[in-house]
């Protein structure tokens, strides 16, 4: 962990957003912006894919993130890759500590898989997803759903490499802040999972908020 306060003032900010419990959201972020994601009441995963806004085609790379860090846990300092390999963000502060990219998003077949049978049409992460890329009507769809990350979200991997989807390290007022390196859309699906207990089976809202490159 690489605990990082920022100086940014919320009063200076060009944008600010407080997304529901479980709702989705998409935002333009223009190159040398700031994004600041606040974990308003703790423990709220906040699953983001991000997109070069220029080139669609481009998108946040879990596998090259990791590879280039050579680590998957993200925190200050840790630059997200695309699947060019080049920079998208960079994470100049987290208060948060730990971010997760490995655990992927909730799918109706992952509830079926994780929980129950009976849980599988209960509403997720990747429907938030398609419903926002349907709405936005920008030429992307369910095949550009890529492994994404989970913000605020603690999945430790075991000694015998397994993924534990455990407590989360964060609390009421965290916040990770990133440095576009490109103009970029964030895909965002604030997590509705009712049945993981790592939030109390209560998902919250959470805020962003945009600055201009000084």
């Amino acid at each position: 962990m690489r605990l990082h306060e920022s100086t940014l003032d919320p009063l200076d900010a060009v944008h600010d957003h407080t997304l529901p419990a479980g709702e989705p959201y998409l935002l333009a972020i223009e190159k040398g912006q700031t994004l600041r994601i606040v974990d308003l009441e703790g423990n709220q995963a906040v699953d983001v894919i991000f997109y070069n806004r220029d080139e669609p085609a481009e998108h946040y790379s879990a596998t090259d993130t990791m590879l280039r860090q050579g680590g998957i846990y993200l925190t200050t300092g840790s630059v997200l890759v695309s699947s060019e390999g080049r920079p998208m963000l960079t994470i100049v502060a987290d208060t948060c500590g730990r971010h997760d990219t490995l655990g992927g998003a909730c799918a109706a077949e992952s509830n079926t898989v994780r929980y129950a049978l009976q849980k599988k049409f209960m509403h997720s992460c990747r429907d938030n997803y398609l419903l926002a890329l349907q709405h936005a009507d920008i030429g992307l769809g369910k095949r550009d759903l890529v492994p994404n990350v989970n913000f605020f979200m603690n999945v430790p991997v075991t000694p015998e490499g397994g993924l534990q989807f455990a407590d989360g390290v964060s609390a009421p007022g965290k916040y990770v802040e990133l440095r576009a390196e490109m103009n970029l859309l964030m895909l965002v699906s604030n997590c509705p999972q009712l049945n993981n207990p790592c939030n109390a089976y209560n998902p919250t809202p959470a805020r962003f908020l945009l600055w201009n490159a000084a």
